[in-house]
C-alpha cells in the first residue's frame, strides 16, 4: 500500500469509524456551542485542523526527542497544553486580522480550543500509543476532519429544525443532545466498514 493511499484510507478510518466526537465524545464543548450557523461551524473546524495538524507534529517531535531522551515523561500533559496554548493564540491572531467576522462570531469558543479535550486527547494517544511521525499524522488529520464533518452536519440539522414545531420541553439543548445521540447512532454503522491493519 502506498503511502498516499494509507493516508486517505487512515483519514476515512479516523473521520467516519472513529469519529472524535460521535463515537469518542471528545470536543463536545465547540460541537454544541459553536454549530448553531454552517458557516461558523465550518470556521470553527477549519481552526481545529489547523490547530491539532500543527500540534501534533510539534507535540510529536518534542515528545520524541526531548521528553522521551531527557525522562521526562511525567511533564508530557503540561507541555502539550503549553503548545497548543500557543497555537491557538497564534491562530486567534491570525483571524483577527484577517477574517474579523468569523472571529466575533466563535467568540468566546475560539480560545476555549486551548482547552478542547480532542486537541489535548489526539497528542496524548499519538505519544502513548507510540505512533511514529507518518501515523501520528493520518491520525490528527483524520481525528480534525471528522471534528469538521461532525460540526458541519450537526450545523445543517440545526439549521433546519429551527423554524420547524418543537415541543415546548424539547427546544434548545435538549433537541441539540437528541440529534447528537441520533448523530452518533448514524455513525456507529461505519463500524461494519473495515480498511484492514493501517496502523
Amino acid at each position: 500500500m502506498t503511502y498516499i493511499a494509507a493516508f486517505l484510507l487512515g483519514i476515512l478510518n479516523f473521520a467516519l469509524i472513529d469519529n472524535v466526537v460521535l463515537s469518542r465524545f471528545l470536543g463536545l464543548c465547540p460541537f454544541l456551542g459553536v454549530s448553531r450557523k454552517t458557516s461558523t461551524a465550518a470556521g470553527m473546524g477549519m481552526a481545529v485542523i489547523a490547530v491539532i495538524t500543527v500540534s501534533s507534529a510539534i507535540t510529536y517531535v518534542i515528545n520524541r526527542f526531548v521528553l522521551l531522551t531527557l525522562n521526562l515523561v511525567f511533564m508530557r500533559t503540561i507541555v502539550f497544553i503549553l503548545i497548543i496554548a500557543g497555537l491557538v493564540q497564534t491562530v486567534e491572531i491570525v483571524l483577527k486580522k484577517k477574517l474579523p467576522s468569523l472571529y466575533k462570531a466563535l467568540g468566546v469558543y475560539l480560545p476555549l480550543i486551548t482547552t478542547n479535550c480532542a486537541v489535548l486527547g489526539v497528542a496524548i494517544d499519538s505519544a502513548q500509543k507510540q505512533y511514529d511521525f507518518f501515523q501520528t499524522m493520518v491520525f490528527s488529520v483524520g481525528t480534525a476532519v471528522g471534528f469538521l464533518v461532525s460540526i458541519v452536519l450537526m450545523a445543517g440539522i440545526r439549521e433546519r429544525i429551527e423554524h420547524n414545531k418543537i415541543p415546548k420541553s424539547f427546544q434548545g439543548m435538549p433537541i441539540v443532545l437528541i440529534t447528537a445521540g441520533l448523530m452518533a447512532i448514524a455513525f456507529f454503522g461505519f463500524k461494519g466498514i473495515s480498511f484492514g491493519n493501517l496502523f
